[in-house]
């Protein structure tokens, strides 16, 4: 009860910061931009410290950010990055990067003992099938990402698996007329067992009198609602939110000792500064 507690709270203060921004100076969504920015980033949320699990933390990190807009190769806008290999009206076919944070298996008590889940990238191809378009900025998209999960600690890099998770999602951009880039989406999350491992796994050199062996298995994960806005303040400051809901009713390996919760619930924010851009432009569509 104490993470949703938190997580509301910082979702409150997230949508009041949206709304008094909402009030300031636009900035069109499909305004002339940089081809590219160097900048940074920094962002904070409260998350869960694995899916299904019982205890949630505050996580922070501070990089150094590059956008880049080109017609193929996009980088850094929105916190990803992608490679679009084929673009119509209706479908794109692109690859892209996504990641999380790790957890420290000493702050985790259903983990004591066991290995730290360190950081996690997930990169794969995807295919985006606009399925109806509401309004000039609005759509409704059908999203197909397969993505390789890869750990690492920085001193290695471990290949955990794959994850295939198709999404609904309702995108605006230029939400309430103020210039902020709005998403919805509705995810259905399917693990590999590699990947089912690395969450769910119980070795019989880490059971313990509370934790019992357990052999993880392949198969549905979870659902997931997510909300995110992203807001330009100016042409060199950015700051963006979101809300994950996490559902895991059915999921394959919900007898693990390591799966405590069917749901739970995370918040993220940050701010992005650019501050070197290039002298070409690029118009975003």
């Amino acid at each position: 009860m104490r993470h949703l507690i938190v997580a509301l709270t910082l979702l409150i203060t997230m949508f009041a910061l949206f709304a008094l921004l909402a009030t300031g100076k636009t900035w069109a969504a499909a305004k002339s931009k940089p081809l590219w920015e160097l900048g940074g980033v920094i962002g904070a949320g409260y998350l869960p410290d694995y899916p299904a699990a019982g205890q949630s933390h505050f996580q922070w990190g501070a990089l150094p950010l590059l956008i880049y807009r080109g017609e193929i190769l996009r980088a850094g806008d929105k916190g990803l990055v992608r490679g679009r290999l084929y673009r119509s009206d209706r479908m794109e076919f692109d690859v892209s990067l996504s990641g999380s944070f790790p957890t420290d298996a000493d702050d985790n008590n259903a983990r004591q003992g066991m290995n730290d889940l360190d950081w996690l990238g997930e990169v794969g191809p995807r295919l985006q099938i606009t399925l109806a378009r509401a309004a000039k900025a609005a759509k409704i998209d059908l999203e197909l990402p397969v993505r390789a999960v890869l750990s690492t600690d920085f001193s290695s890099l471990e290949h955990q698996g794959f994850i295939f998770a198709p999404e609904l999602a309702y995108q605006h951009d230029d939400f309430m007329g103020k210039g902020i880039e709005l998403k919805l989406g509705l995810s259905l999350d399917f693990a590999s067992e590699g990947l089912a491992d690395y969450f769910y796994e119980v070795p019989t050199n880490f059971v313990t009198s509370t934790r019992s062996a357990y052999n993880a298995k392949a198969g549905f994960m979870g659902t997931r609602l997510q909300l995110s806005a992203y807001k330009p303040i100016t042409d060199r400051w950015r700051v963006f939110a979101g809300i994950n809901g996490e559902f895991h009713h059915g999921a394959a390996n919900k007898s693990s000792p390591l799966f405590l919760n069917t749901s739970n619930v995370g918040v993220g924010f940050g701010v992005i500064w650019s501050f070197w851009q290039s002298d070409a432009r690029v118009t975003e569509d």
